[in-house]
């Protein structure tokens, strides 16, 4: 494998400095101008060079959420199309979803999802297992042995649906401990939410639609960090979408507790208004909430209480999405934005800096997904495993163009900031003047 140079890049948004990658691995960082790279065989024409000045040179963006849908529902995604989908939009690493037909609920299929995601190339693909059979919340599954197998298991979660049995949750808790895993929990009380379309509030009032209340997220919350605290096991809080659950994950915190949450792109941007168009691409659970909800998460996000981005990628095919609002289904893709989302709610705003998203983008999930080789310091030693951005490009999202197999976009015909110009998977390009390579 060629040595790659990058040259001049501002390393998580600071002074300019050379990277250089010699084959998996960083080999050096400089400030630049501080070293005369002819000796390292650039003369020779050894090394590709990346000219990099005014771009912010980020590690590898890690994502704790993502339905790839395979297997079962390879008209929505696949491994293959999901992992290009994720490298465009700079992660070099994705948790991916136990929802699938069948669902990963065995060693079986976490190792098949894991196999797919070796063979696909763009980036790492983690197996998140089903925390009951067949995510039908009354037995739980195969523990033990999905984290014994190849995939190495360490985050079990049944999203798109809740462990709302409080002994089920009480007694997964206590598995994980074991072997240190996460139960990431998708907090919604089904019982106050059944015929739920939207938001519970003034907008789904006057529209007329079923709401869906920030009660049936926080009350979920409330329970779970108290069983984590009482069982001393590790709970991660999906999608947190209410000012009120941020207040009940800080008071968690504040004990002691070890408890992680995630906010999704979507969330910190959209709100509950522009369910009025009745367009079904804003159908997502749990449902955009209001301005106030936006500002609080955004709020904690920047002061840690809520502890990474996520995206909940949620491929659907247009036969799924070109519908009438009810019948529509809930989700949006978010691999390919969730960066540049991030930039406009986070660093324009002021609230985050580049080294802040580094850290809720990469440092905070590989460590609550016990991701080895992901989340690590842009310095020599290191796997090469990063994320190149041009922050001063503008553009319009145009779906059109996704690597995603899907289109169910929020942001079609927006314009966002940044772009991912390259990205580097073990000091292999799987990215190149932001097309896949």
């Amino acid at each position: 494998m060629s040595k790659i140079l990058i040259r001049g890049a501002k390393v998580l948004g600071g002074e300019p400095q050379d990277v250089l990658i010699d084959g998996e691995t960083i080999a050096a960082t400089a400030r630049q101008g501080e070293i005369d790279w002819s000796g390292a065989g650039i003369d020779a024409g050894d090394v590709t060079v990346v000219e990099a000045e005014g771009q912010v040179l980020l590690p590898g963006l890690v994502d704790l959420h993502t339905h790839l849908r395979e297997p079962g529902r390879e008209d929505s995604e696949t491994v293959l199309t999901g992992t290009k989908a994720a490298a465009v939009g700079g992660f070099t690493a994705v948790h991916a979803m136990a929802n699938t037909f069948p669902v990963a609920d065995t060693a079986g299929v976490v190792e098949q999802v894991w196999r797919l995601g070796k063979e696909s190339g763009y980036c790492d693909v983690q197996p998140i297992g089903a925390v009951t059979v067949g995510l039908e919340g009354k037995q739980l599954a195969e523990l033990g042995a999905m984290h014994d197998s190849a995939a190495g298991v360490k985050v079990f979660s049944d999203d798109g649906k809740c462990v709302d049995d409080a002994v089920i949750m009480r007694r997964a808790l206590e598995y994980v401990k074991a072997f240190d895993g996460v139960v990431a929990q998708h907090a919604q009380e089904p019982r106050l939410t059944e015929g739920a379309q939207m938001n519970e509030g003034i907008v789904s009032a006057e529209l007329g639609l079923g709401g869906w209340p920030a009660v049936a997220e926080e009350s979920i919350i409330a329970r779970d960090v108290l069983l984590a605290a009482h069982v001393g096991s590790r709970v991660h809080i999906c999608h947190l979408s209410t000012a009120g659950s941020v207040e009940i994950v800080r008071w968690a915190k504040s004990k002691g507790w070890n408890v992680t949450a995630e906010v999704t792109p979507h969330h910190l941007l959209l709100t509950d208004e522009l369910v009025r168009s009745y367009n079904p691409v804003y159908k997502v659970n749990p449902p955009l909430r209001t301005e106030a909800d936006v500002l609080a998460l955004r709020e904690a996000l920047a002061d840690g209480t809520i502890d990474c981005v996520a995206t909940d990628h949620a491929p659907h095919p247009h036969e799924d999405k070109d519908c009438e609002w009810a019948a529509a289904a809930m989700g949006m893709v978010g691999l390919e934005t969730a960066l540049s989302v991030v930039q406009q709610t986070m660093v324009e705003t002021g609230l985050l800096d580049w080294a802040g998203v580094a850290d809720r983008m990469s440092f905070r999930p590989a460590a609550i997904g016990r991701l080895d080789g992901h989340g690590r310091p842009v310095s020599a030693g290191e796997p090469a495993n990063l994320t190149l951005v041009d922050p001063a490009y503008r553009g319009v999202v145009d779906p059109a163009g996704f690597a995603s197999r899907s289109r169910n976009t929020p942001y079609e015909g927006r314009e966002l900031p940044g772009r991912v110009t390259h990205t580097f998977l073990r000091g292999r390009a799987t990215v190149v003047d932001g097309k896949l390579a």
